[in-house]
C-alpha cells in the first residue's frame, strides 16, 4: 500500500525535500521521514528496512546506483542524516543519489562520495562515464529536440520560438513605418531567429499585404547571385501573380485585389548576415552595386522593402556608404541579451511543448550562466539540445548539463566527441575542411565562410568527416552549400581555434588566392588575371602541398607558374653564333642574375616580401628563388656551376 511522507516532497527537478509525497510502506510499521525508511546501503535501516533492490545488470543508472552503496557500505554504513551532517546536501538528496532511477548532479555525488571517504576524482569520471552510457543506449533522434542547437531557428520552429515577443512586436511596427531597416546585434544574440521564426510568421499572420518575402545571404559576389531578387513579384495581364527571379527562401505572402484586378503588393527583401558583404565581397565594385541595388527601395515605386541582419562590429562599416548610412539612421533596431524572465521562457517553453520536464536547478543554472551575454543564446541553444539527448525519461536534468561541461562546455564537448572518433588521416581532412569554412578577421572578429561543395576535396577521406560534422549538426549543409552550424563554433572549440591563429597568415592568402581563382574562372580564364610578381611568390612558396587546393585553385596556380616560366624563356633569345655564341651570352648575364638573386635574398629577406619584375634590354635582371633553379637550367646561369662560381664567371662577362 502506499501512504503520504510528511517530511518530504518531490520538486518539478525530481528531487526530494520537505513536504509530502508517497512511499511504498509496510503493514504496521508508522509512518516516518524518508531519511529514515530509505536509509542504509544494501542492509539493514535503523527500522528494518531495506532500499529497493537494484540490477547492476539493467543498465548504467542501476549499475552506478549499485556502485554507490557498496561504496557506503564500504564505509561502515551510514545513515544518511550521519552523511548529510558532514556535507551541504539533505539526507533525502543523498538518498536519491542511489536510488537507482536517475544519475545524481555531479555536486551531488561529489557530497555523497566526500561523506562516505571516497576519490572524488575517481568518481567524477566514473560518473562521466555512466552518463555517457546512458545517452548512448538511448539514442534518441536528433529531430526529436525541441532545441535547434548551433542551428538558426527557422520558419517552421515558430512554436519553439519563445522569449523575444516585445521585439517581434517592436519590429514588425518599424518594419511598416520604414522600407529600410537594420536589425543590429552580435554574433549570436538572436537575429536571424528572430526574423526567421519571429518576424516572417507575424507578417504572415497580420495582413500586411506583402505580395512575397524573400530571404537571402550576400557572399563574395552578391549583386551578380542575387540580381534576381530584386526583381518585385509581378502580376500579368491577367492578373494573376507570378514571380521573377530565382532566388531562394522566398513565400508569397498574398495579394490583394483592386477593381477585379489583383495588385501585388510590396516585395520583402531579408539580407540575413549582411556583413557578408564586408567580410567576404572585397571587391569594391561588386559591394557598391549590391547596395545601390538594396538602396532602390527607397522608392515606393520599387515595390520593394529591405530589412538588413548585421553583425553589431561591423555596424560602422555601413557609414563607408553615404546613402546608406542615411538611410539607417533613424531605422535601426538593436537586439540585446534577453532578460531572465524571457531566458526562462526560452528554456521551458519548447520542453513544454515536447511534454517534457526541466529541472528546477537546470533552468537557474542556465540562466545564471548566460544572462548578460549577448551572444549565448547559440550556446544555450546547444547545451539544452545535448542535454536532451542525455535526458533521464522525459526530464532534462542537471546532471547532464554537467556531464557536458555546462553552456561554454557543450560545444567543445560534441566538437571532441567527433573529433576522437577520427582517424589521423580524417583530422587532417577535418582540420582542412574547417579551416576552408573560416574567413580570418582584419580588426574584426574571425567570420564563418559559407563554401560551395565543388570547393572541397573529394576523397573518402573529407567525404567521412563532412557527414561526421553534419551528423553532430555542427555543419549544415543547404543544396550544394556547406557551412559552419554558427560563429560561436569558432570561440567555442578551442582545437578549431588553435588552428585558425596557427595558419592565419596562410589563410589570408588563401581565401585571396580563391577569390583570384574564381574571378579567373569568371573572365574565361583570361591569362590577365593569372597571378605574377609577389603573389605569385608568395601563394608558390605557402601552398607547396597541392592537396590543400581545390581544382580550379590548383589549376589557377598552375597556369600563373607555366605563364611565368613562358616569360623567362621569352627572355632569352637564341644567340646567332650558336652554342659558343649563348656560353658567351650565359656568361655575360650571369652577373645580374646572381646580383638579382642576391638583392631578392638579403632585403627581401627581411622585409618579407620581394622586389617587384624588371626587365631590361630582353635580359632578365631579377629572377625569383623558387624559379632561379628552373632560370639557370635554361640558360640565364651556368648549369654547372656553383654560387661563387657563377658570381666569378658574371663578373667576368660584364667586365
Amino acid at each position: 500500500m502506499r501512504r503520504p511522507v510528511p517530511g518530504a516532497d518531490q520538486s518539478d527537478s525530481g528531487v526530494l525535500r520537505r513536504g509530502r509525497t508517497s512511499v511504498d510502506t509496510v503493514e504496521g510499521l508508522a509512518t516516518v521521514p524518508w531519511e529514515t525508511v530509505a536509509s542504509g546501503g544494501t542492509g539493514e535501516t535503523p527500522v528494518g528496512r531495506r532500499e529497493k533492490p537494484l540490477d547492476p545488470a539493467a543498465g548504467p543508472v542501476q549499475r552506478f546506483a549499485y556502485a554507490l552503496r557498496k561504496l557506503r557500505d564500504e564505509a561502515g554504513g551510514p545513515t544518511y542524516r550521519d552523511m548529510a551532517r558532514a556535507v551541504t546536501y539533505s539526507a533525502p538528496t543523498l538518498s536519491a543519489a542511489a536510488a537507482g532511477e536517475r544519475l545524481p548532479s555531479l555536486s551531488v555525488l561529489l557530497a555523497y562520495v566526500t561523506a562516505c571517504g571516497g576519490d572524488p576524482h575517481e568518481w567524477e569520471r566514473r560518473w562521466a562515464e555512466a552518463l555517457a552510457e546512458e545517452a548512448d543506449d538511448r539514442a534518441p533522434q536528433d529531430g526529436d529536440s525541441p532545441y535547434p542547437g548551433l542551428a538558426r531557428f527557422e520558419a517552421d520552429d515558430r512554436y519553439a520560438f519563445h522569449g523575444r515577443d516585445e521585439l517581434v512586436a517592436e519590429l514588425l511596427d518599424l518594419s511598416g513605418r520604414r522600407r529600410i531597416l537594420a536589425v543590429i546585434g552580435a554574433s549570436g544574440s538572436g537575429k536571424s531567429s528572430l526574423l526567421r521564426a519571429g518576424l516572417i510568421p507575424a507578417l504572415r499572420a497580420s495582413g500586411e499585404g506583402l505580395a512575397a518575402i524573400r530571404i537571402l545571404t550576400p557572399g563574395d559576389r552578391p549583386a551578380r547571385t542575387h540580381g534576381d531578387l530584386f526583381v518585385p513579384w509581378a502580376t500579368d495581364g491577367n492578373g494573376n501573380a507570378s514571380r521573377r527571379g530565382n532566388g531562394s527562401g522566398e513565400s508569397g505572402g498574398g495579394g490583394r485585389r483592386t477593381g477585379g484586378r489583383e495588385k501585388a503588393g510590396d516585395t520583402l527583401l531579408v539580407v540575413d548576415q549582411f556583413e557578408e558583404v564586408f567580410s567576404l565581397c572585397h571587391d569594391p565594385a561588386e559591394r557598391a552595386a549590391f547596395l545601390d541595388q538594396l538602396l532602390a527601395a527607397r522608392d515606393p515605386d520599387s515595390r520593394l522593402r529591405v530589412i538588413l541582419a548585421v553583425r553589431a562590429d561591423f555596424y560602422g562599416r555601413c557609414a563607408e556608404h553615404g546613402p546608406l548610412a542615411e538611410a539607417l539612421s533613424d531605422a535601426n533596431l538593436l537586439v540585446g541579451p534577453m532578460p531572465p524572465d524571457r531566458l526562462r521562457e526560452a528554456i521551458v517553453r519548447p520542453a513544454a511543448t515536447a511534454r517534457l520536464v526541466v529541472e528546477r536547478a537546470l533552468t537557474a543554472r542556465i540562466v545564471a550562466d548566460v544572462g548578460g551575454e549577448p551572444g549565448g543564446l547559440p550556446l544555450m541553444a546547444h547545451a539544452l539540445r545535448e542535454v536532451w539527448r542525455r535526458r533521464s525519461g522525459k526530464t532534462l536534468t542537471e546532471a547532464a548539463y554537467d556531464a557536458i561541461g555546462g553552456v561554454r562546455g557543450a560545444v567543445a564537448h560534441t566538437a571532441e566527441e567527433v573529433h576522437g572518433t577520427l582517424t589521423p588521416a580524417e583530422v587532417a581532412a577535418a582540420r582542412a575542411l574547417l579551416l576552408r569554412m573560416v574567413s580570418p578577421g582584419d580588426g574584426t572578429s574571425d567570420t564563418r565562410r559559407p563554401v560551395d561543395r565543388a570547393e572541397l576535396a573529394a576523397d573518402a577521406a573529407t567525404e567521412r568527416v563532412l557527414e561526421r560534422l553534419v551528423r553532430a549538426r555542427l555543419l549544415t549543409v543547404d543544396g550544394t552549400v556547406v557551412d559552419l552550424a554558427h560563429e560561436a563554433l569558432i570561440d567555442g572549440w578551442p582545437r578549431l581555434k588553435s588552428w585558425i591563429d596557427e595558419d592565419r597568415e596562410r589563410l589570408r592568402l588563401h581565401r585571396r588566392l580563391t577569390e583570384s581563382a574564381n574571378a579567373w574562372a569568371e573572365l574565361t580564364r583570361d591569362p590577365g588575371a593569372l597571378y605574377r610578381g609577389t603573389r605569385l611568390t608568395a601563394a608558390r612558396e605557402s601552398f607547396t602541398d597541392p592537396s590543400c587546393l581545390s581544382l580550379l585553385e590548383r589549376d589557377f596556380l598552375t597556369a600563373s607558374i607555366e605563364s611565368y616560366e613562358r616569360g623567362v624563356r621569352a627572355a632569352t633569345p637564341a644567340h646567332p653564333h650558336g652554342r659558343a655564341g649563348g656560353a658567351a651570352v650565359r656568361r655575360r648575364r650571369g652577373g645580374p642574375v646572381r646580383l638579382a638573386a642576391e638583392r631578392y635574398e638579403r632585403p627581401a629577406a627581411r622585409r618579407g616580401r620581394g622586389p617587384p619584375d624588371r626587365r631590361r634590354g630582353g635580359a632578365v635582371a631579377h629572377v625569383r628563388p623558387e624559379y632561379r633553379d628552373a632560370a639557370v637550367r635554361r640558360g640565364l646561369a651556368d648549369r654547372g656551376s656553383s654560387r661563387d662560381q657563377g658570381g666569378r664567371a658574371g663578373g667576368r662577362g660584364a667586365a
